[in-house]
């Protein structure tokens, strides 16, 4: 039976990011990590983990430093990096459809380059598994964890193809759906907005000058992202059945309902690219640690994208679970003991819970389709906009820079 200090369950885009920001301490410690993926990916071939497909992701201010510290923003001459392909945000407009009243965020008061950025998650993809080829990782792929078995300091795995592993720290990354927190005995609070997320790219006739967008009303928020060029990155809620009606319409037929929706702030919506669904759940593990085992990303949490912080909560998750390994083996503990477990989860909990009730606060607030309180909302707005101190405070919580 193969032995490692740590087992990374998933090498999406969470996954992956733990590989690399562990890429110190597997140097300096000598700690052997395995990566378990189901999908049939390629590092010399180029194929890809699902989560890189075409979506593309925003990335706090705070998200960047993460990855500057662990050398995949700015390129050199060994590795790409994300800062390539990344547009920034320099401006954030918040307001509510049909109603008076605007709330800004921009990077000039806040005295950096930017906000966050839009990095399309199939770059960060190719960037991250660029870094994973350099580590001394060993790869199961494709492989899936069958059984799940706590043994004495660790777990014992055994894949489908009958090998056994057993780990001192197993890290549960595979997704929203892992089978494996539900063979482990580990529930999910699960809220259902009974919405689901339209995700496409669109082209638009007018420069966007790095200005996000989010557009509510009481059916849902339309968001909209600047990449690179004149394009923009569509997050559109609605109720399943509006989208299914969306989806049944041509390209010129659907441009002109987001036309409508949005308006002719940025011109033109010229051009649409590949659309996909997705349903929107707030989901919430029960228990996101126990003694050698950490769970993170989508299996750990699952948002509304309504203020579009996902992954940057799950970098932070990554980070914080990075940090607690390396003060407790410069103490000489083990990575997964019950003390270096709860240090983690005592460094995420605040963190998390104040996001989560916060993009769940917001989807609430702006659902109730009432005139009176969009009036409110509106005033809101306006009042967020007027009040330095408190918009100021909202925008490094939202880059990610203050916790």
């Amino acid at each position: 039976m193969e032995r490692f200090d740590i087992a990374i369950v998933g090498g999406g885009l969470v996954g992956a990011s733990l590989a690399a920001s562990l890429s110190e301490l597997i140097e300096q410690y000598h700690l052997r990590v395995v990566v378990i993926e189901a999908a049939a990916i390629s590092l010399e071939k180029r194929t890809w983990q699902p989560s890189f497909d075409q979506r593309s992701s925003a990335l706090a201010y705070g998200t960047r430093l993460h990855f500057e510290r662990m050398g995949l923003w700015q390129h050199n001459n060994e590795q790409a990096g994300l800062a390539s392909e990344a547009c920034p945000i320099h401006q954030v407009h918040i307001a509510e459809r049909g109603r008076f009243g605007a709330a800004r965020l921009n990077d000039r008061e806040m005295g950096t380059e930017a906000l966050g950025y839009v990095v399309p998650n199939a770059w960060m993809g190719q960037v991250l598994m660029q870094r994973m080829a350099t580590l001394p990782l060993t790869w199961r792929c494709p492989a899936r964890v069958e059984q799940i078995t706590p043994v004495q300091d660790g777990h014992q795995l055994t894949l489908d193809n009958g090998d056994t592993l057993q780990a001192g720290l197993t890290v549960l990354a595979d997704g929203g759906r892992s089978p494996l927190k539900k063979l482990l005995g580990i529930e999910s609070a699960v809220h259902d907005y009974q919405q689901s997320a339209l995700i496409s790219t669109l082209e638009i006739s007018r420069p966007h000058h790095g200005v996000a967008y989010e557009r509510f009303d009481a059916r849902g928020p339309m968001a909209l992202l600047p990449l690179n060029g004149q394009r923009m990155a569509l997050v559109w809620t609605r109720a399943p059945e509006r989208l299914a009606e969306l989806e049944s319409l041509s390209d010129a037929q659907l441009l002109a309902e987001i036309q409508r929706f949005f308006g002719d702030r940025l011109g033109r919506f010229t051009r649409i690219g590949t659309r996909s669904i997705y349903p929107l759940q707030l989901v919430q593990a029960r228990e996101q640690v126990r003694p050698h085992l950490a769970v993170l990303g989508n299996a750990a949490h699952s948002m509304h994208p309504v203020a579009g912080q996902g992954f940057n909560l799950a970098l932070r998750g990554v980070i914080d679970l990075r940090d607690a390994l390396e003060k407790a083996l410069a103490q000489g503990l083990r990575g997964g003991e019950a003390a270096v477990m709860h240090d983690f989860e005592r460094r995420r909990a605040l963190d998390r819970d104040v996001m989560v009730k916060a993009s769940h606060g917001l989807v609430e607030l702006f659902g109730i389709d009432n005139p009176l309180l969009s009036h409110a909302r509106a005033l809101g707005l306006i009042g967020l906009n007027l009040l330095g101190p408190v918009r100021r405070g909202l925008t490094r919580r939202a880059m990610g820079i203050e916790r």
